[in-house]
């Protein structure tokens, strides 16, 4: 079993940041078998899209939307996992969410709400 939690989020202005943090708990077996996290967000209205994914290695892969204004990190220590977000638009509005896939199940943490005003 894993429980994740995401924080960090609130409402920005255009062109402002935030940094995302996603807190991953559970079992000794679950955690050293976490290969790598995602994020994800999901607008009203919208289906849920992948942001960005990190995996134990280091490997990095984002979205096209991202165009270098997202930034994820990680901590295989902690079991901690960031999502900084730069430049950011009123369409990056959403609830943003961590995941972790161990077969055969996603996991998923609560989301937490970034809102970017004009």
């Amino acid at each position: 079993q894993v429980q994740l939690v995401e924080s960090g989020g609130g409402l920005v202005q255009a062109g402002g940041s935030l940094r995302l943090s996603c807190e991953a708990s559970g079992s000794t077996f679950a955690f050293h078998a976490i290969n790598a996290m995602r994020w994800y967000r999901q607008a009203p209205g919208k289906q849920r899209e992948w942001v960005a994914s990190i995996f134990r290695d280091g490997s990095i892969r984002y979205a096209d939307f991202v165009k270098g204004r997202f930034t994820i990190s990680g901590d295989n220590a902690k079991g901690t996992v960031y999502l900084q977000l730069n430049s950011l638009k009123p369409e990056d509005t959403a609830v943003y969410y961590c995941n972790t896939y161990l077969a055969p199940e996603n996991f998923w943490g609560q989301g937490t709400q970034v809102t970017v005003s004009s």
